[in-house]
């Protein structure tokens, strides 16, 4: 088995405590940006004050609604505790995709901006942040697995950590960064490949949700429907549409014909 003791709070600032999860999806998210600062510096055709307004409606959107979903999710707690729905300790990634890519949809019709280009050119990005996002959970000891007898199961010693202590648990945030990295690497082969815009980031969507689905059986949660986890719910809708949209829209294309169109 494999020992974790990594203390989860990196520091602390009189009584507030900076956890290493909170650290590494502030990297992510600035990963985000500068990837996004970076393709329009190669010649995307989006203004930098489009891309500064899109940061700071997308950022908000994503942690309004993860937020909100993990309320949800966690309704038992929150309808007895409702001073404690507000706050940044419990978030959703999927909640933050989907708040993110709502937000962005909301401006791109007042900023008028392409927004199944500029998806496109989120989604590899994006898959990068959350790797770097499950970094700190394997850290923090949350959205780990069940109780697991392998080998290259995982043990959290340390007494501040989420998951359980001395109990052997699947490593699934492990296990979501080897997916996203593997899926960062087909996504960025697709670029430019799918028609039309917006075909890329619904690629990504769909990848995730089976994946989600998938790892649902493995990870620790609650009962959120059907004996699913909320996660496993959203995956299944979230399956629902990017497929029907990826077969009733999506082709591929070669790259000359995909230039030559835009």
């Amino acid at each position: 088995m494999i020992e974790i003791s990594i203390d989860p709070i990196a520091f602390t600032l009189g009584s507030l405590e900076v956890r290493w999860y909170g650290i590494m999806v502030a990297l992510g998210v600035t990963q985000v940006v500068c990837w996004m600062f970076w393709q329009v510096k190669r010649g995307a055709p989006i203004s930098y004050n489009t891309l500064f307004t899109a940061a700071l409606i997308g950022i908000p959107s994503a942690v309004i609604v993860s937020r909100l979903l993990h309320v949800l999710d966690r309704w038992e707690y929150f309808s007895q505790h409702p001073g404690d729905i507000i706050g940044g300790s419990g978030l959703t990634i999927y909640g933050a995709i989907l708040g993110a890519a709502l937000g962005l949809w909301i401006y791109s019709r007042v900023g008028r901006f392409q927004f199944g280009y500029f998806i496109d050119l989120l989604a590899p990005t994006t898959i990068l942040g959350q790797a770097i996002g499950r970094v700190g959970c394997t850290i923090n000891g949350c959205c780990h697995g069940i109780p697991t007898s392998l080998p290259w199961g995982v043990i959290y010693t340390h007494p501040d950590s989420l998951a359980p202590i001395g109990v052997a648990v699947h490593p699934t945030q492990v296990y979501e960064i080897i997916f996203l990295l593997l899926l960062f690497g087909a996504i960025f082969m697709l670029r430019n490949r799918l028609k039309p815009s917006g075909s890329l980031f619904l690629v990504y969507l769909s990848s995730y949700s089976v994946w989600r689905l998938g790892i649902g059986f493995l990870r620790q949660g609650t009962d959120f429907l059907f004996g699913l986890h909320q996660a496993q719910v959203i995956a299944i809708i979230v399956l629902a549409i990017t497929v029907s949209l990826l077969v009733l829209r999506t082709r591929w294309v070669r790259v000359e014909e995909r230039v030559n169109s835009e």
